[in-house]
């Protein structure tokens, strides 16, 4: 374990153009995007060109790719953007750089709970844990609003860079192997080079505000703000980027209209489907929400909890006493034995005090148009 971090920090809020202040912190202008097209092909023979820095292209010209479309920024090679690894764990009160309403991913890894910041993730996009079992890369791309927790084991533990480049504005990853290749983020898998159509193993988190999860886990451990990097973890570099009816990005794209473009939502993948439930329409007012559904052949449960900001689905094992759940006085029951459950699937009360469901691991949460772009069969909830 590293030392705690002691710095501490004021506190504020950038506005304005989302996109000039990702450039500024490269010192780019706006206008030097290059956008690279890479027409689907069994194999990439040839290297493609491009006007700008191909530093984090070297293993195209080598590789199979399945990839349609990479943006490209002539001037952002792989690893400007540093990926953290094993990064300084604190505890809670020790985290000042953090406002109670600061999102984080939260992870369960054996006994231990961590906390990692969108605060960090703005400026790193990828935190691997080399000693966790099994070792996992936690992701978010600010572009996207997406993140996700990977299981590296497939890859005997290498650990993920940030390769500069973007797949319909989601990050790409790169492997920090001998034979590098491309794994868009959203893709859930490698879509260029060796391990070209190699899935990875997604690890359940749960992504809620700062103050929700140390309500739930009072012992957890949290990134330091102390990264050995010279960054303001206290204020979002993309300013109003993520509101939820902006509809600004980095690279224009198609919109599906139904849900406002930067709308939260947790999605569960299927194929080219799944399911999409916007954060919105889950919102009924209510402390808390149930959405019980079929996801393929399984039955599942979704829960909401307002105040956290959280969603997550949960397996509903047949042999379970408890089938059907329901919210009475703001908190969630089941009906068959009462006992009384919390957004994170445990049990907290009741004959099943101690029982924990199952989270759907491939559930995570983005931002919708992004979502749509990546499951375009997807089926909307919107409230039914």
């Amino acid at each position: 374990m590293l030392h705690p971090s002691n710095s501490r920090h004021v506190r504020s809020r950038r506005k304005g153009w989302p996109i000039a202040a990702r450039l500024r912190r490269f010192g780019v202008a706006p206008v030097a995007w290059v956008l690279l097209c890479v027409v689907l092909l069994p194999a990439c023979d040839s290297a493609p060109s491009s006007s700008g820095n191909l530093d984090a292209l070297d293993v195209l010209g080598q590789a199979t790719c399945s990839l349609l479309q990479i943006q490209i920024h002539d001037s952002v090679a792989k690893d400007a953007i540093p990926a953290l690894t094993n990064p300084t764990l604190v505890n809670a009160d020790e985290a000042d750089y953090l406002n109670d309403d600061d999102r984080v991913i939260g992870l369960e890894i054996g006994d231990q709970t961590i906390a990692v910041p969108h605060n960090i993730l703005w400026h790193h996009e990828i935190v691997n844990f080399d000693s966790a079992d099994p070792p996992l890369a936690v992701t978010y791309c600010p572009l996207t609003g997406s993140g996700i927790a990977f299981d590296r084991s497939d890859l005997g533990g290498a650990a993920f860079g940030v390769s500069g480049l973007l797949f319909q504005n989601n990050l790409i990853m790169y492997d920090r192997t001998s034979n590098e290749s491309l794994w868009p983020q959203m893709a859930r898998g490698a879509r260029c080079g060796p391990a070209d159509g190699l899935a990875l193993f997604t690890y359940p988190a749960l992504e809620m505000t700062w103050q929700g999860w140390r309500a739930l886990h009072p012992a957890t451990k949290v990134l330091s703000s102390n990264t050995r990097y010279n960054r303001n973890y206290t204020a979002n570099p993309y300013g109003n980027y993520d509101e939820p009816a902006n509809d600004l990005l980095l690279f224009p794209m198609a919109l599906d209209q139904r849900r406002l473009p930067k709308e939260r939502v947790l999605g569960l993948p299927l194929g080219r489907g799944g399911v999409a439930f916007p954060f919105g329409a889950l919102d009924d007012g209510e402390a808390m929400r149930v959405v019980p559904i079929t996801y393929g052949t399984q039955p599942i449960v979704v829960f909401w909890h307002r105040a956290f900001e959280a969603a997550m689905a949960y397996q509903v094992p047949l042999d379970l006493a408890a089938q059907t759940f329901e919210v009475r006085g703001g908190q969630i029951f089941d009906a068959e034995t009462g006992s009384q459950w919390r957004i994170d699937g445990r049990a907290v009360a009741g004959p099943l005090h101690g029982r924990r469901l199952q989270p759907v691991r491939n559930a995570y949460v983005a931002f919708w148009f992004a979502w749509a772009a990546f499951q375009p069969e997807t089926h909307l909830w919107t409230g039914g």
